[in-house]
């Protein structure tokens, strides 16, 4: 029906193409920390607040493709070092990428093993920046 104002809901899942879901999965889950929901021969899923995450190879070559997640936390600092606790590396330490009157973005990226980015992001009110 053309003209039918169609909206889209919250997003339910996101898939990340991967080549192994067994190291897949214990990079997300172990050095990440994000929770593990279920597995299933060849795919692992996870819980990100309520939108699920899917590990797994592409389904065929339309579905190939190189990620970039961004995870909203409130302290960056402290989520980069307990990250780097558990092993995950950053390529630099986080730096603002946008200031507004009210706030500044903060980002940082790593990757995980198969070269998906996996960003970091914290707004920041500004009278704390």
């Amino acid at each position: 029906m053309a003209g039918t104002d169609v909206r889209l809901g919250p997003i339910g899942q996101i898939h990340v193409t991967v080549t192994d879901v067994d190291r897949a999965t214990a990079f997300y889950r172990d050095a990440l920390g994000i929770p593990f929901l279920f597995g299933y021969p060849g795919m692992a899923f996870f819980d990100c607040d309520g939108v699920r995450l899917f590990l797994g190879p592409a389904e065929n070559e339309q579905f190939a493709g190189r990620a970039t997640l961004y995870f909203r936390v409130d302290d960056i600092g402290a989520a980069v070092e307990a990250l780097e606790e558990r092993g995950v590396v950053f390529g630099q330490p986080p730096q603002v990428v946008h200031r507004t009157d009210s706030s500044a973005l903060w980002m940082c990226f790593t990757q995980d093993p198969d070269g998906n980015n996996i960003g970091l992001m914290s707004e920041v009110p500004s009278a704390a920046s």
